[in-house]
């Protein structure tokens, strides 16, 4: 979801654990003991995390803070060293770390499968207890599998929907939020013809996310990059004729605004909403709080298909995973089945305006009046399709979707050309990575 979703500048990390000033004299360490419930009577367990919070507070640091204070409490023979990095470098320090043969504990960023593919994963399912493992909503946990094996725990996890200006609405005179593809043109025409909107429609193909936009336009016509999560089928006729729709109904239309999508990254479409700019726009939960902090008055309906109802609806989720080169499984275990507990997965979705991984903690948020505003979001989790995390090979294939696909919209552009380009830049990546 990194894809996601958040950055912000840099902060450094901190630490909680009662012993870990020993541990960390020399900068982010590795676990101090050994492996297994027959390991030493006290642990310190690495921990390094991203950072959610958009506006550049403190809510990540607090909320790992207390969750470790509250869990040492509990298990007074684990001390938690905790460290937050900004999402713009955070999958870079676990590398590094790796790399120089510290790893963490355990790391909550945005993709594990390389490390599961080099062996340095603990398996889920010897880690976790199986209350825990059990509650994590079925496309998430099977999006955790690498070769059919749980190395990716979903932390927590986003869908998209269609965002549309009301006040824009009104002004064009659109009585309802559309439901088709047609309709959705036809409401961009005439964003475009009675009101100011700069963009009737922002399509953000820019490389900051842009694999993410295209998978949404590919679900509702109810195919995606892959054969059910298997081997690459990117240039297949629906996606084309998917892509080419976009191309000749929005682009060419001049429906997508000032910049041309290939130049118009995530971010810069939701500034663009939030100052009232943009009519429609696919946004995950976060442009809630971005929107109305700017008072747009907003509203939320399913992503369109073709003839109405989307195939298939987008899942995103960012990953926490345990490695193995420290030894402490046991104490990650307790340490992760802690963290998933209903408490725990509510507050850090909530003060983020995510969604729960959980069934249980699903259930919760359903409920609750409070979060009224992310349950049109909570409603297709269950059944989403998240990207092909699991494979080694989807990194590559992002980075060549992000900065490829901009170019089959913009004039002249060929739809079925830049697809199979991509297509032939999968299939490579397949073949180097054995799977």
């Amino acid at each position: 979801m990194r894809q996601h979703l958040f950055r912000n500048g840099r902060r450094p990390g901190f630490r909680y654990g009662r012993t870990a000033a020993a541990a960390v004299a020399l900068g982010l360490t590795a676990g101090l003991t050994g492996c297994g419930s027959d390991g030493p009577s006290h642990t310190t367990l690495t921990l390094v995390a991203a950072d959610y919070d958009v506006d550049g507070g403190q809510s990540s640091k607090e909320y790992w803070a207390k969750l470790a204070a509250r869990f040492e409490e509990k298990n007074p023979k684990i001390d938690v060293d905790v460290h937050i990095e900004p999402w713009t470098n955070v999958d870079r320090k676990v590398q590094d770390m790796v790399k120089a043969g510290k790893a963490p504990d355990i790391a909550q960023i945005g993709a594990y499968a390389d490390y599961a593919a080099a062996g340095k994963l603990y398996n889920v399912d010897r880690m976790l207890s199986l209350q825990t493992a059990a509650n994590f909503l079925p496309p998430l946990a099977k999006a955790g599998e690498h070769r059919r094996t749980p190395y990716g725990i979903p932390f927590v996890a986003s869908t998209r929907l269609l965002f549309y200006n009301k006040k824009l609405f009104e002004e064009a005179g659109i009585e309802k939020a559309p439901a088709s593809w047609d309709e959705l043109r036809d409401a961009a025409e005439k964003l475009k013809e009675k009101t100011d909107a700069e963009y009737p429609f922002a399509l953000p193909l820019g490389p900051e996310e842009a694999q993410a936009e295209t998978m949404n336009w590919l679900l509702s016509a109810g195919e995606s990059y892959t054969v059910g999560g298997g081997s690459y089928d990117i240039n297949s006729a629906r996606n084309i004729q998917t892509v080419s729709w976009v191309k000749t109904n929005l682009v060419d239309r001049k429906l997508t605004g000032p910049v041309a999508p290939a130049e118009l990254n995530r971010k810069m479409a939701f500034a663009a909403f939030a100052r009232g700019e943009v009519g429609m726009l696919n946004g995950h939960p976060s442009l809630l709080r971005i929107a109305r902090k700017a008072g747009v008055d907003l509203g939320t309906v399913p992503i369109p298909g073709p003839k109405g109802t989307p195939y298939n609806a987008m899942g995103v989720a960012d990953w926490i995973m345990a490695f193995k080169e420290n030894g402490n499984r046991v104490q990650a275990g307790k340490f992760l089945d802690f963290v998933f507990s209903d408490e725990n997965v509510l507050a850090f979705a909530g003060q983020n305006n995510l969604l729960p991984v959980t069934v249980s903690a699903s259930q919760a948020m359903e409920d609750d009046p409070k979060y009224g505003d992310l349950k049109n979001f909570l409603e297709p989790l269950p059944k989403s399709v998240l990207p092909p995390v699991g494979k080694t090979s989807w990194a590559a294939v992002s980075a060549e979707i992000k900065q490829s696909i901009g170019k089959a919209v913009a004039p002249g552009g060929n739809p079925k050309a830049v697809l199979d380009a991509i297509d032939r830049v999968a299939e490579q990546a397949d073949i180097k990575s054995g799977e």
